[in-house]
């Protein structure tokens, strides 16, 4: 079995397919390794409730081809993928010890990719989760800090989001100020949450909303308005910071936008990329998502090379300049932001296939396209460049 996924006008393979059900906890894993081209594919793992296998699937090649465009966009020497462990529907979060047996299990699953993939936390695992998943491999990153590694990726992940915003407010408004422009977050939860205190700080008035009631606290704590999720995703504000599960912008919303801007954390916010024309036709400026929330896999993966939180940091602030050049670049192309930006990673993408693989059981340097996040890893490193597979692999079961 191939396993393909489309994109704007293009056609993407991803390298491999692994879909795992775990002996001792009995209940799927999925990982998507979308491209290695630049390095070896790192990203999170969602523990979620999915009605079918095939919807946990499809979620996973669809996040991790969006790894594959961040990584490029970001200069990092890394590529796309992306774990799904699959809870049945309506199961509440595991506990105990059946979650000590699906992570046991989905380190297993891991391994069998000989270091081709690195995982971290997402919607449903924590810093404490990649801490046990490193007793049984090596290829994670995300551990707790004082483990030496980045912990809980959601306050880098709102300062750049946050930077997204000056960028927006500049092309949209003519100034990049904050203060006294409207956003509504929707979705606060860590990296929501985490965005909403620092939108506060800097005299943003605010509209918040969550599923979840609880979260309302947070709003009368920040003197922010409160709406259900519906109404925030149709209120009259400035932006628009979708920061929870993806598809929430589709085709039946767009016409009901009230806002000049979306530029949220959340992965794959449109429900197809064809919605980027609708929303620029209705003069909606949309900020690629795998630009905006960028800083979060930047923060983990310097994990690879040394955690330094004040690089991370600034690297999360310089995402201001990379999605004001993207907007330049669309502008000055007549294309939407989403066009130019993946444009752009696949120009990276293409260098890094004209240049010659590293060899096999050397430390040498991975291809780079640019100044890098991080020194490319080599022999010694947890990511193995050395050992890594380079032939698109077909899919693959394991029971």
């Amino acid at each position: 079995m191939r396993t393909v996924a489309h994109g704007i006008g293009e056609r993407y393979e991803h390298e491999t397919l692994l879909v795992r059900r775990g002996p001792r906890s009995g209940l799927p894993t999925v990982i998507a390794v979308h491209s290695t081209a630049l390095g070896p594919a790192l990203g999170g793992c969602r523990m979620w409730s999915y009605a079918t296998l095939e919807g946990a699937v499809a979620d996973a090649l669809r996040l991790s081809r969006a790894m594959t465009l961040k990584a490029a966009v970001a200069r990092l020497p890394l590529g796309g993928g992306k774990a799904v462990i699959r809870l049945p529907a309506g199961v509440e979060r595991p506990r105990g010890v059946f979650r000590e047996a699906l992570l046991h299990d989905f380190a297993e699953a891991i391994e069998r990719l000989g270091g081709s993939y690195i995982t971290a936390e997402d919607v449903g695992t924590t810093s404490a989760d990649m801490a046990r998943l490193g007793r049984w491999t090596e290829h994670v990153v995300g551990r707790p800090a004082e483990q030496g590694g980045g912990g809980d990726p959601a306050a880098f992940t709102a300062a750049g989001v946050e930077a997204a915003l000056h960028a927006c407010f500049e092309h949209v408004f003519g100034a990049r100020t904050l203060a006294r422009r409207s956003v509504a977050i929707v979705g606060v939860g860590s990296v929501g949450g985490a965005l909403a205190l620092r939108l506060a700080r800097r005299g943003v008035r605010l509209v918040l909303a969550d599923i979840d009631p609880a979260k309302r606290a947070l709003a009368r704590a920040l003197g922010a308005g409160w709406m259900s999720t519906a109404d925030a995703l149709r209120a009259r504000v400035d932006a628009l910071a979708p920061c929870a599960l993806g598809g929430v912008i589709d085709a039946e919303l767009v016409p009901e936008l009230r806002c000049r801007i979306i530029c949220g954390a959340a992965n794959n916010q449109l429900a197809g990329d064809e919605l980027a024309d609708r929303l620029a036709a209705e003069r909606i400026l949309y900020a690629p998502d795998f630009v905006v929330n960028a800083a979060g896999l930047i923060n983990v993966s310097l994990e690879l090379t040394g955690y330094d939180a004040a690089r991370a940091q600034r690297r999360a602030a310089a995402i201001e300049t990379v999605l004001s050049d993207v907007l330049t670049r669309a502008r000055d192309a007549g294309e939407t932001p989403l066009r130019a930006a993946t444009d752009l990673a696949h120009e990276r993408l293409r260098l890094a296939q004209l240049a010659p693989p590293p060899p096999d059981d050397t430390g040498a340097q991975a291809p780079s396209t640019g100044t890098s996040a991080l020194p490319t890893p080599g022999r010694g490193d947890p990511t193995h460049w050395g050992r890594r597979t380079r032939r698109p692999i077909s899919a693959r079961a394991h029971r």
